[in-house]
């Protein structure tokens, strides 16, 4: 019999998968009650008030899986289960319905002013004038970031006659074809829209995405939403364009920090706000609870879970010789995805050398999960990786070649866009770690991790020196560089690390200098 510890409020309707699971014991108990005997837990369910540590890990040498009901796993030591084998499950779209319902709420009410109203009434008040409305049918929905909640928003706002421009960088046109939805820039979205409204991943490319400077691109009059995270919209620069009238409303259910106490949005009638409360709603609740018991009863059935987020469990053997190819692949992926900024249609992946005697199926899903984060809204794994890439028409292809290029193992990937391609190879020597050898046509060698940036040049006397200057006239310490050409005097890279990130400013300079061709920030 496997032992089951729920040690969170989990909706009780939803744990029916397990508590008819002839196979296990469900105890409901806090996870530091005396009566529970963790060395005999074999899976354990939390929602956000248990903090899974790896203290707490090493008091539980049964555990097979950690089940979060909810989508976020902040709570949850990742890594130190994962190092142990043992499968961590979360549920990542119980609650897009609910999300987008509140959005689509939240836009309706700041549209026909029904707080202030409702408020209004029950002062005593019977002012129709104060709070006369504009109608949804007819406006210019911009959404931004069409992953899963994104694309529900789109369906409804159509339904109530609305026009829908969206920009995402990673949606292909015949993905925006099949969604009905018509596709743009940012700047685009941001001219036309009447309504904006952001559903990305919160990541260092999107926070701060709107701010004063994008706020200034808008129309006058425009409305701003965000029910996705805190922080994707700069809420002072927000707070200073309502003041001065240029956006006629918001309506903001995330902050960046959280309460958010007194702020300076609360002043203005013409903002509305909820205390973080998308996914709360009772069948999200269910949703996510239902989801998560059934992850730990299909397991323990011996079939496959879908919303992992770490490697399946495997032999310790097998699981230290796949793990720092494991690694080079999803290093690889999130290199491709930050260098390759278009909508993607085809990633093909091709091993060569001794990393062929491993399961490279799990290797290629690594590469998607890697290419995936921080690219959509939702969590990629090595579980649903595949099916991710099918749900946005993306192609994958697998192969294995006797060309090693020099290596004991290689792992080449290329994705392609409708007028673009690139390719990253990487290689695990052992004793140096992981390296990528091959960048777009360049040979090359760096190590992929920490703050890194890209740069394609032409081969000119002085190039380099300039991009040196001018970090270290700005006090940016260079921590490494490598370069690569094609030949003297032609195309030419390269690849520099940083303590910490570039700024945007120091980005921009860079990318002013005579004979730069492109600059990309690679965080791994």
């Amino acid at each position: 019999m496997f032992q089951i510890l729920v040690a969170d409020a989990i909706n009780e309707e939803g744990l029916s998968p397990l508590l008819d699971f002839n196979e296990g014991t469900l105890i409901q108990k806090k996870i530091n009650d005396p009566e529970v005997e963790l060395e005999k837990i074999d899976a354990l369910l939390v929602r956000s008030a248990t903090t899974v540590t790896e203290d707490l890990l090493e008091k539980m040498p049964q555990l097979k899986i950690i089940a979060r009901a909810g989508v976020g796993v902040d709570n949850i030591d990742v890594n130190a289960a994962t190092k142990r084998g043992i499968i961590v499950v979360n549920a990542p779209d119980g609650n897009t319905i609910s999300t987008a319902e509140h959005t689509f709420a939240m836009m309706a009410s700041l549209m026909r002013n029904i707080p202030q109203a409702h408020q209004s009434v029950k002062n005593l008040e019977w002012k129709r004038n104060a709070f006369i409305g504009t109608e949804l049918y007819g406006k210019t929905l911009g959404i931004v970031g069409m992953g899963r909640i994104g694309s529900e928003l789109a369906k409804r706002a159509k339904v109530f006659g609305m026009n829908v421009k969206v920009y995402d960088p990673f949606l292909t046109k015949e993905r925006a074809l099949k969604l009905g939805v018509s596709h743009g820039s940012l700047e685009e979205v941001l001219a036309e829209a009447d309504i904006i409204t952001v559903h990305t991943p919160l990541t260092p490319e999107t926070k701060g995405l709107i701010n004063e400077e994008t706020l200034s691109q808008t129309k006058k009059g425009v409305y701003f939403l965000n029910c996705a995270r805190g922080g994707i919209i700069d809420e002072l620069a927000l707070a200073k364009f309502v003041g001065n009238g240029h956006v006629a409303g918001a309506a903001i259910d995330v902050f960046e920090v959280e309460p958010p106490g007194e702020h300076p949005l609360f002043k203005y009638d013409n903002v509305i706000v909820t205390p973080h409360l998308g996914a709360s709603t009772k069948e999200a609740q269910l949703n996510v609870a239902t989801q998560v018991a059934k992850e730990v009863r299909m397991y323990f059935e011996g079939k496959p879970v879908q919303n992992s987020i770490n490697l399946p469990a495997m032999s310790k053997d097998i699981f230290e010789k796949i793990k720092p190819f494991h690694q080079l692949s999803k290093q690889i992926g999130s290199i491709l995805s930050q260098c390759m900024k278009q909508g993607v249609n085809e990633i093909s992946i091709t091993y060569s050398g001794t990393v062929t005697d491993l399961e490279t199926s799990y290797l290629t899903k690594a590469v998607l999960s890697g290419f995936f984060k921080n690219r959509i809204d939702v969590n990629v794994n090595e579980v649903n990786a595949l099916l991710a890439a099918k749900e946005r028409g993306i192609t994958v292809g697998e192969k294995i070649s006797t060309n090693t290029f020099g290596y004991a193992n290689s792992i080449t990937v290329t994705a392609k866009a409708e007028n673009h391609q690139f390719t990253v190879r990487g290689t695990f020597i052992d004793h140096y770690g992981p390296r990528i050898v091959y960048l777009n046509d360049f040979v090359i060698d760096f190590l992929p991790e920490g703050n890194m940036v890209y740069i394609q040049h032409m081969d000119r006397p002085g190039v380099v020196g300039r991009v040196g200057k001018i970090l270290g006239d700005q006090e940016v310490n260079i921590a490494t560089m490598q370069v690569g050409r094609k030949q003297a005097g032609g195309e030419a890279i390269m690849v520099l690390s940083f303590d910490k990130p570039l700024d945007d400013k120091q980005m921009a300079t860079l990318a002013a200098l005579e004979d730069i061709v492109s600059i990309n920030r690679i965080n791994l």
